[in-house]
C-alpha cells in the first residue's frame, strides 16, 4: 500500500488527477481504459483538475470507459441528489470527447434491484475489468455504500443505509434524514479490489480514524476500508489533516519512502 501525503486538499488531489491522467495516457491496449469513479465532496477536486486537463487538449476520454460506485435507489437520474445527476454536473458534462456510451452508473429505479446488479458485474466484466477505480471512505471508513460489517468479498448489490450514513447525507436533503433514501445499489468491496488499482481519498480531521484503521488496523469487516491492505495496488492519497490519528513512525514512514517516488 502507497500513502501519499500532501499538504491540503487542493494538492491532495491535483496528485491524484495527474495519476490518473498519467494511467488513461499511458494505456496501450485496444480496449478502453476503464475507470471506477466515486460520487460525494471528496472527489470533486479531482474532477475539476481532470475537465481543465482535457478541456486544454491535455487529455482525452475518447478511450475511457466509466463505471459508478453506487446510486439511490428509488431516486430519479433527474433528482438534483442522484448520483447520475451529481456525476453530469460535476464531471460528464464538462468533458469533451467523453461518449455518453461509455459511461455506466447503477439505475435507481430499475423494477429489478439484483437483476440491475448482476448485470452491473457482468458489464464490468465484459470491459476486461476496471483497470483504477477512484474512491473515497466515510467516516466509519465504509467503501460505496459498503457500510461497516458488509462482506469483504461482496459484490454489487442492495445496500441498506445506516442510520448514521443517513444522517450525514443528510444535509443534502434539507436536513431531514427521512427524505435521505433508506437503501442504495452499491458495487461491492470485492467490486473494487477486484480492480487493477484503487486510489483512494481521504481528507480533513472527520476522516483521521478511518485512515489510521485502514492503514495501521487489522483487517475487518468493521472497516471495510480495511480491505485495502490486502491489495496490491491500493493507493491512499490524503491531506496533512486527516493524519492526525496515524502514529508518528507511520506518519514518518510514508512521508520518506515517498519524497523520492514520481507518480
Amino acid at each position: 500500500m502507497r500513502v501519499v501525503i500532501q499538504e491540503d486538499y487542493r494538492k491532495m488531489c491535483k496528485w491524484a488527477a495527474d495519476y490518473i491522467a498519467a494511467k488513461i495516457k499511458a494505456h496501450r491496449e485496444e480496449r478502453p481504459f476503464v475507470l471506477g469513479l466515486p460520487t460525494g465532496s471528496s472527489p470533486i477536486g479531482v474532477y475539476q483538475e481532470l475537465v481543465r486537463q482535457n478541456r486544454a487538449g491535455e487529455l482525452s476520454f475518447a478511450n475511457v470507459v466509466t463505471f459508478n460506485m453506487d446510486e439511490y435507489l428509488g431516486l430519479p437520474r433527474e433528482h438534483d441528489q442522484s448520483y447520475w445527476y451529481f456525476m453530469h454536473d460535476n464531471f460528464f458534462n464538462h468533458l469533451t470527447g467523453m461518449k455518453p456510451e461509455n459511461i455506466n452508473i447503477l439505475n435507481g429505479m430499475t423494477d429489478d434491484p439484483e437483476g440491475e446488479c448482476a448485470r452491473y458485474e457482468e458489464k464490468i466484466a465484459s470491459c476486461g475489468g476496471i483497470d483504477l477505480f477512484l474512491g473515497g471512505i466515510g467516516v466509519d471508513g465504509h467503501i460505496a455504500f459498503n457500510e461497516p460489517y458488509t462482506s469483504l468479498a461482496s459484490r454489487t448489490g442492495v445496500r441498506d443505509l445506516t442510520t448514521d450514513t443517513r444522517i450525514v447525507n443528510s444535509r443534502f436533503f434539507g436536513n431531514d434524514p427521512e427524505k435521505v433514501p433508506a437503501q442504495a445499489l452499491s458495487v461491492g468491496v470485492g467490486t473494487v479490489t477486484d480492480s487493477k488499482e484503487v486510489l483512494i481519498l481521504i481528507n480533513g480531521h472527520n476522516k483521521a480514524r478511518a485512515l489510521a484503521a485502514t492503514v495501521e488496523g487489522g483487517v475487518s469487516q468493521k472497516w471495510t476500508c480495511s480491505a485495502l491492505q490486502l491489495h496490491n495496488g491500493a493507493i491512499i492519497t490524503c491531506d496533512e489533516a486527516a493524519c492526525g490519528e496515524l502514529t508518528v513512525d507511520t506518519y514518518k514512514y510514508f512521508l520518506d519512502i515517498e519524497k523520492n517516488q514520481r507518480l
